[in-house]
């Protein structure tokens, strides 16, 4: 009887650890997206460094969780 192992190596691989990390990657870009389309509508008197100090910020922030 077969412990299974040699039935797993017949499997094709599966990339979940990268699957993973491309979600993640794509989540954050949306997120920093919807910052800065927020951050446009709801204060529109922002300078361009004000707001690019202010996308900084959420970035670093993003990146901390």
């Amino acid at each position: 009887m077969s412990d299974g192992n040699f039935n797993r190596a017949l499997l094709p691989s599966t990339p979940y650890a990268s699957g993973l990390k491309a979600g993640r990657a794509q989540a954050r870009q949306a997120a920093i997206r919807a910052f800065d389309e927020w951050l446009r509508t709801t204060m529109p008197t922002l300078t361009d460094d004000q707001r690019l100090t202010h996308a900084a910020t959420f970035r670093h922030l993003l990146s901390a969780l």
